[in-house]
């Protein structure tokens, strides 16, 4: 069942990310739309702890919602902030590399482990993502954007890695996701009311065509699929392999790069074409080995 809740992660942080690449594109206050996005999930929260009488047992409960809540306020505006300077394709490529760090860092803090064919889909998914980052002619010189999606990344497996902590605590999911839309929301706010009246060279940043309203409602809109898809990756987290969550969640670019292929008109090489193949490879294969 974990695998369910897997995919359905990466379809939600798929949609995420398509509105995402849209929203990047237009004249608006991002620190404002990223809060829109932030407040629905604190609402939607807030409501289902009150309805299902969840609440924080212990002091650990609440600090690793806080520190979810921190890691998904820089990995959201890092995601963001690369869609707006780079090419989409290859910021959601980078972007889908956490599985790396998540699997390394389960494997040394919870000791847990693959069977040979799980270890054999995780690879197989692995170099996938990786033969379509290398098919980019990326140099420090010349980051096309980069930077800001392995930063997405690598703020997003600390994500992962706090979630799946979130289960083994037995943490209300509710509860924990309460803390962490909440504190975002605290975060994306306060950069909105310090830089709205900042001005820089950057298109995103000054001042914005759509009014706050509009920018605001669009981010709740956005947010819709963020806390769906936090829904379905703490579901699978609680019953699923830390590691092969991941890497599974981490596939919702797929829906990117058929996006970036379809409407943005962004041509594939047949490395790109190659590491897909061998993506949906490993998908296969981890499925088979339930």
């Amino acid at each position: 069942m974990w695998i369910i809740y897997a995919l359905l992660a990466a379809l939600f942080f798929g949609m995420r990310g398509v509105m995402y690449q849209w929203t990047s594109q237009k004249n608006i206050n991002r620190n404002l739309m990223l809060f829109g996005v932030f407040f629905v999930g604190f609402v939607i929260s807030s409501i289902a702890m009150l309805v299902l009488d969840q609440q924080w047992y212990a002091w650990t409960d609440v600090a690793v919602g806080l520190a979810m809540g921190f890691g998904s306020f820089a990995a959201n505006a890092a995601l963001h902030k690369g869609f707006s300077v780079g090419k989409a394709s290859l910021i959601s490529i980078l972007s889908g590399l956490p599985p790396l760090f998540v699997v390394l860092l389960a494997f040394l803090f919870w000791g847990e482990t693959l069977t040979t064919q799980q270890l054999i889909g995780f690879v197989v998914i692995f170099v996938g993502l990786y033969t379509i980052r290398y098919s980019n002619d990326i140099s420090f010189r010349n980051l096309q954007g980069a930077q800001w999606g392995l930063l997405a990344a690598i703020c997003f497996a600390l994500n992962d890695l706090f979630g799946k902590q979130s289960t083994r605590l037995d943490a209300d999911m509710f509860s924990t996701l309460t803390l962490m839309f909440g504190f975002g929301s605290f975060l994306f706010a306060m950069s909105w009311l310090k830089n709205r009246r900042v001005m820089d060279h950057d298109n995103n940043d000054v001042i914005p065509h759509w009014s706050n309203i509009k920018t605001f409602g669009c981010g709740m809109l956005v947010g819709l699929t963020n806390v769906a898809g936090m829904m379905a990756i703490l579901s699978a987290f609680a019953i699923g392999t830390t590691g092969l969550v991941s890497a599974i969640s981490a596939m919702n670019i797929l829906i990117i790069l058929l996006y970036s292929r379809v409407f943005l008109k962004e041509t594939f090489s047949r490395q790109e074409i190659l590491g897909l193949v061998a993506a949906l490879a490993g998908i296969l294969i981890l499925r088979l080995s339930q």
